[in-house]
């Protein structure tokens, strides 16, 4: 490249921006600043390469709503984990304070696992593309989680568990328990898995001028597949159309929900295969491999890729800035000629893939955040202390709360009690439902009164509600204490209140995952 067509023989700098392929941007001019007007310099064969991977005019929108459905399938299984998990482990004797505990494993596996699986994924090298194995591998194990939570109780009855019949035994069932948690950190293990390079291959996908109608995509099929999981939560006749689930060690309960994952299994690989089928990827070539650290600087040098620097090397711009490219000792190529360099380089890629060098760098990183970015995150910290719980109880919370059943009572607190699941599985029916119709209002409403306001709105939504669950469980057990819940009205006023908190609560939780990203970047 001609340095002299930016005036004053400064040497450019071409830095390649960490995950886009084809995206580079350059630091001219004599006082560091970029000039008005210039953008960064064109490549046909890499513009042409770049369109058919970032998806820009090579990707049609048909392709890019097949390509996300496989969130819809991801999300059928978590809304049925959500929804009916924590109820179901407390059938099999886990009491309800340590039922809490089970779910550690979610927050353990996306603090360890997405981090680690999206560097190793932004540097596969297989021939099937960067996010596609990665998306194969974790719903396959999706699969073999809920099919092993489905049939723990089963299978703890073959392992030694009691030979009574489920109907009048009340004890605990502590093989099926141990079944049922290793299927279930399974389950978050793979939700994990999928999530980092299924979004990841959306941007992948989507060109700059798709980044708002991607997101809007993939926020649909996520809202497609919480209805559709939800639905099947809220079905209490899953064991009448499938009776051949039932057994003496699974009644009623358990056949719903067995047959709900086993419809989530076949709803999931339908999913993958279609994604699989279209989303179709570029292979990582292993020179641009070598160029991808994630977890290093964005400016970490230069590395052309090929293309031809200034014959002239300075070691310093005329603005006094270090010109980076002497590192290289190549102008030509952009790669090291020294040996050891090179195997230096070769080292510090191996120990940047690992697990405890993935984290050790997030964590170093932070400083190097923007400075509004620290607040948000203490705020997102402290809202996830509110929405955590909710998504552990919320069904629990409508049985016991609400219709004021109980997992392990008589006949009567456990009919109530199921009752109360599946109508907090409807109440967050609604609640995939308004998240869905949330999605498309982000955009709009972050243009017309900012991403922060939209954000501040959020996030005291949640306050309301949350503080709403508290007032209704207050009226709820006083009415029942005073034996006025079987008044007409009273009870239904306070059950329909509980659906409608629900509800509200799908707004926030749709602005959560794009407010940060439309304001920062």
């Amino acid at each position: 490249m001609d340095s002299g067509a930016w005036g004053g023989g400064a040497t450019a700098i071409r830095v390649p921006y960490r995950h886009l392929r084809d995206a580079e941007m350059e630091l001219v001019s004599l006082n560091g600043s970029p000039r008005a007007g210039e953008g960064p310099p064109k490549d046909p064969h890499r513009d042409a390469d770049g369109a058919r991977q970032a998806g820009g005019a090579g990707t049609s929108r048909t392709k890019l709503v097949l390509a996300c459905m496989v969130a819809a399938g991801v999300q059928f299984g978590w809304a049925l984990q959500l929804s009916l998990l924590t109820p179901y482990i407390q059938t099999l004797g886990i009491d309800h304070a340590m039922a809490s505990f089970i779910w550690l494993c979610g927050p353990i596996t996306g603090f360890v696992v997405q981090p680690c699986v999206g560097v190793w994924s932004d540097k596969c090298r297989s021939k099937y593309g960067r996010r596609r194995p990665f998306i194969l591998a974790g719903c396959l194990m999706i699969c073999a989680a809920v099919t092993l939570i489905g049939f723990s109780a089963d299978l703890g009855y073959f392992l030694g568990d009691t030979t009574e019949h489920c109907r009048t035994y009340k004890g605990s069932r502590y093989r099926a328990a141990i079944v049922f948690i290793l299927g279930f950190w399974m389950l978050d293990l793979a939700n994990n898995t999928v999530q980092g390079p299924a979004r990841a291959l959306l941007a992948d996908l989507s060109g700059p001028d798709q980044c708002s109608s991607a997101n809007a995509i993939f926020c649909s099929w996520m809202a497609v597949g919480n209805i559709l999981g939800f639905s099947a939560g809220a079905s209490g006749n899953w064991h009448k159309w499938f009776p051949i689930l039932t057994t003496r060690a699974c009644c009623e309960a358990c056949g719903n929900l067995k047959a709900a994952f086993l419809v989530a299994v076949v709803f999931l690989l339908f999913c993958m295969s279609v994604t699989l089928y279209f989303a179709e990827e570029i292979p990582l070539e292993p020179k641009d491999a070598q160029g991808l650290y994630d977890s290093a600087p964005l400016l970490n040098g230069s590395i052309d890729n090929g293309h031809a620097l200034n014959e002239q090397n300075n070691e310093r711009l005329p603005n006094g800035h270090v010109d980076r490219n002497n590192v290289s000792g190549n102008s030509n190529t952009g790669e090291f000629t020294d040996g050891n360099s090179n195997l230096n380089r070769d080292n510090g890629e191996v120990f940047n893939d690992g697990p405890g060098a993935v984290l050790v760098n997030i964590l170093t990183s932070m400083r190097h955040l923007p400075p509004g970015m620290h607040s948000v995150l203490v705020v997102m910290a402290l809202t996830w202390l509110s929405w955590f719980p909710f998504f552990l109880f919320d069904t629990d919370w409508m049985g016991r709360e609400v219709y004021h059943g109980d997992p392990n009572g008589d006949l009567s607190e456990r009919k109530a009690y199921d009752n109360g699941v599946r109508e907090g599985a409807f109440g967050l029916l609604l609640n995939s439902v308004v998240l869905g119709i949330g999605s498309f209002l982000v955009d709009p409403l972050c243009r017309m009164i900012g991403a922060r306001l939209v954000w501040a709105i959020s996030n005291f939504t949640v306050f309301i509600c949350m503080m709403a669950t508290t007032v209704l469980s207050w009226i709820s057990s006083d009415l029942y204490s005073s034996k006025l819940h079987h008044i007409i009205g009273a009870n239904k006023t306070v059950k329909n209140s509980a659906l409608v908190v629900f509800s509200l609560l799908g707004l926030p939780l749709s602005h959560y995952r794009s407010l940060i990203v439309f304001h920062f970047l």
